[in-house]
């Protein structure tokens, strides 16, 4: 029996319990500090793991999807249960710095980032970039007799219907990320690009409740192809399973990873410690340490070559963080009402 969205609550408060969120830790122990992650476990560990082992301060951290992650800080932000948002694309943090969540931290490395890796104010800061992609089961386009879509229409092509997976945009960034894309190619008319969406749905059988769920059905086959950071798409690769990945010669929007820290936070110093390695070429040269395919925010650290040469040539351009996170639910609210449960 699939578990209930009661059961799954329960499940988090007994982790975060587990893991040392409810309160600060005992006099005499160790520096620790509070994080909810959107990113996975299994990129978000990694880095935590080698922070403590820099620093010797531990990260007790609950991972969630960016739009729970986002509901959460803003439910508690009268009395924070975290120190941290980490992680996650750059428009959720946009979203949340008019609900008053954040505490402005200007990190060491923050005048050498691009303006576009970093709040003005310092209310966020980012770690990295991650450029949106299609992802295609190459047996799927063999037997469709298709090449690997290398535009935003391939996607209406009568083989896909029901054969694409793709992200909700009521839980996850990388759904909004590409709301956003869809947008901006059709010059932020959104009149076009609802009818885009709306002609879209038939082919998706699926929109998955975080942005990386899709990658296993379309490297199964399960699914013909999706929408995903290339991170998780690179990674789907990386296990073995024969898919294609490509990009719209429209173009293709990448987002800003950040971090930020929490009005509030009850271990501020350990969390502004965080902040500053994250930031830093510390962290982000180990990306490719750890075979975790984000671009580096901090322009000392170089593009892993593989990674930039699947890169090369493609036209990827930078969402707007201000204007997404400032319209994030008014369409969020709007896709779900027109294309995820369109009324008859």
């Amino acid at each position: 029996m699939a578990p209930t969205i009661r059961g799954l609550f329960g499940l988090a408060v007994a982790v975060m319990l587990v893991a040392g969120l409810a309160g600060p830790p005992h006099a005499g122990a160790a520096q620790t500090l509070n994080a909810y992650s959107i990113w996975p476990e299994n990129w978000a560990r990694p880095m935590f793991e080698e922070f403590e082992r820099a620093t010797g301060i531990k990260v007790n951290f609950v991972r969630f999807s960016s739009g729970e992650a986002l509901a959460r800080v803003i439910a508690e932000k009268n009395s924070p249960r975290v120190d941290v948002l980490f992680g996650g694309p750059v428009e959720t943090f946009a979203a949340g710095i008019k609900e008053g969540i954040f505490e402005p931290y200007k990190p060491p490395t923050f005048a050498a980032l691009p303006a576009r890796f970093k709040h003005p104010d310092g209310q966020w800061v980012a770690i990295a970039d991650d450029p949106l992609v299609f992802m295609s089961n190459n047996t799927f386009l063999k037997d469709n007799n298709l090449k690997p879509p290398s535009s935003w229409e391939d996607l209406l092509h009568p083989a896909y219907k029901n054969m694409l997976q793709m992200a909700d945009a009521r839980t996850s960034g990388t759904a909004v990320t590409g709301i956003s894309s869809i947008l901006e190619v059709h010059g932020r008319d959104e009149t076009r690009a609802f009818e885009y969406m709306k002609k879209l749905r038939p082919n998706v059988q699926l929109y998955t409740k975080s942005g990386g769920g899709g990658t296993l059905p379309v490297g199964l086959g399960q699914a013909g192809a999706g929408i995903f950071f290339i991170v998780d798409a690179l990674d789907t690769k990386a296990k073995g399973y024969d898919v294609s990945i490509s990009f719209p010669k429209e173009g293709i929007g990448t987002a800003a990873e950040a971090i930020a820290l929490l009005r509030g936070a009850k271990n501020p110093e350990p969390a502004k410690r965080l902040i500053d390695w994250a930031t830093s070429p510390a962290m982000q040269s180990l990306f490719a340490k750890h075979k975790i395919n984000f671009v580096p925010a901090h322009p000392e650290v170089p593009v892993e070559p593989s990674l930039a040469e699947v890169l090369k040539g493609t036209k990827i351009f930078p969402i707007d963080a201000e204007h997404a996170g400032a319209n994030r639910k008014r369409i969020v609210e709007r896709w779900v009402n027109e294309v995820l449960n369109p009324k008859p």
